[in-house]
């Protein structure tokens, strides 16, 4: 495992989020025009009941078996009853949600009917979803491949087949499909790492303890993700807040899993070695972690809302000018989910303390349903924002005050120092940037084009050694792959 590059799966699980998030921004400009405020609303209001059930059906399932499977990497024989277990546990629940959720759909608003039923889609997909076992391998050049593939038919399909505000329905079933097709193709791929079953050694309720631990956090995370939502749709008239808090928080989560992408690779080399008790090159696998976060996560905060004024009319179009402040508000998730991440995702859940983790999730959670409740109705998409922002915030404080004597929350804290004056440097020349430049394609590449080069200059400036550390890194690289080629 040790052989394994942390940075190149870094690059393979960055590559695969971002495509994941940035395909639904290629069709972005064009549903938001055809679609309408409206309709993206009613998706999105749908779509987070429809998560429900999909939380439901998944319990902490899959969370679990990434970890277990990353502990068993060198025994194939473990990994494999820990897989099969995972599954028939997982064919079990999708089959009593789907059950529920039918009921469900009878009952509902008949408004919205046709549109929960074609996300039938998304809860049967849990069923064929292996992604698990490919992130406790630290394999993920294949789920990449696989993304690539699906993403691509989706755009394509998606310009094809919606043309007006009547295809609603036909854009959320390829989504839903979309989905399905890609959890269904990684199964060619599953026998290289897995036996067959020996259904002697099945016994999926044996860890049941231990995933339903897991299943809390992932219920009060959904309460400031998807129930923002929710809340948005019952506490405001009709489905307009709710279109412009998707677009918003769909451009939020473009940029934060640039930041967040280093947990998914993090956690199985944690666990590897937390099983070996190399307490030490786990400290320094955080540290850098955090400090990552800053130099990412402190620009891509600031460059959003700086460049946001420019970006949004010519991206979405005039009917989408609310999500200008929502986007500034909602920016700030970049830093919280980002620092939350390290010490929540990639340190506390890998060395087993994952009841800790659920209880900072479910206070952070409580914070923000008493926020949408007490904001929404007034500032309706703009409240939803705040109540997620300081949600998120308490979290990422509370978790590392919990971890302070192992991780020292002043070294955490001193090493943002550079990539806040540089960020802060950076954000101010946007903004006088904004006060003579028209909303446009080209004045957008612009400023963030000016944006980056002010950035790094004054990091080079003040010397950064984490900076300076990876810009040698990669030239050392270069230099390698021309030296091959001229031999």
């Amino acid at each position: 495992m040790v052989n394994k590059s942390l940075k190149r799966n870094y690059i393979y699980n960055l590559f695969q989020q971002i495509l994941t998030l940035i395909t639904p921004l290629i069709t972005a400009p064009y549903i938001a025009r055809v679609i309408g405020a409206e309709g993206i609303g009613a998706f999105s209001y749908t779509s987070s009941i429809v998560s429900y059930f999909t939380l439901f059906a998944s319990l902490g399932i899959y969370a679990y078996a990434s970890r277990e499977i990353s502990y068993n990497q060198d025994n194939r024989k473990q990994r494999s009853v820990i897989f099969w277990n995972v599954k028939i546990l997982s064919l079990i629940t999708t089959c009593l949600c789907l059950v529920f959720y039918l009921i469900f759909i009878y009952f509902s608003d008949q408004k919205y009917r046709i549109i929960y039923f074609i996300q039938i889609f998304s809860l049967i997909s849990i069923i064929a979803d292996t992604t698990f076992l490919f992130s406790g391998m630290e394999e993920f050049g294949i789920t990449v491949m696989r993304n690539i593939i699906c993403r691509i038919l989706n755009v394509l399909l998606i310009f094809i087949f919606v043309h007006q505000k009547e295809d609603l329905y036909t854009y959320i079933f390829l989504l839903s499909l979309t989905t399905f097709i890609c959890n269904i193709s990684l199964w060619s791929f599953v026998p290289k790492f897995i036996d067959k079953p020996k259904f002697k050694e099945i016994h999926p309720f044996t860890s049941f303890n231990i995933i339903f631990s897991l299943f809390f956090p992932t219920i009060a995370i959904s309460i400031y993700t998807v129930l923002d939502k929710t809340m948005l749709g019952i506490l405001t008239s009709g489905t307009l807040e709710n279109g412009y808090y998707e677009q918003a928080l769909k451009l939020s989560k473009v940029v934060l899993v640039l930041v967040t992408s280093l947990g998914t690779v993090m956690v199985p080399r944690i666990g590897y070695h937390f099983e070996r008790k190399e307490i030490s090159q786990i400290q320094e696998f955080m540290y850098r972690s955090y400090r990552f976060v800053w130099f990412l996560g402190i620009p891509l905060c600031l460059g959003l809302i700086g460049v946001s004024p420019n970006f949004i009319p010519w991206f979405y179009g005039d009917e989408f000018n609310k999500v200008i402040p929502l986007l500034s508000i909602l920016s700030f998730l970049i830093l919280a989910i980002g620092i939350n991440n390290v010490t929540g995702v990639q340190y506390l859940i890998p060395t087993k303390r994952q009841n800790v983790f659920t209880i900072t999730v479910i206070i952070g959670a409580m914070i923000n349903f008493i926020g949408n409740l007490i904001l929404i109705p007034k500032f309706k998409s703009i409240g939803a924002a705040i109540s997620s922002v300081v949600a998120e915030t308490i979290i990422a404080t509370i978790q590392i005050i919990i971890v302070r004597k192992e991780l020292k929350p002043q070294k955490i804290l001193s090493s943002s120092f550079n990539y806040i004056c540089a960020g802060i440097i950076m954000y101010v020349i946007l903004l006088m940037e904004n006060h003579f430049m028209r909303s446009s394609v080209i004045n957008t590449l612009i400023m963030i084009a000016s944006g980056t080069i002010i950035y790094f200059m004054i990091l080079f400036m003040r010397k950064d050694t984490f900076f300076i550390s990876t810009i040698l890194s990669f030239k050392e690289k270069i230099l390698k792959k021309v030296t091959k080629k001229r031999l």
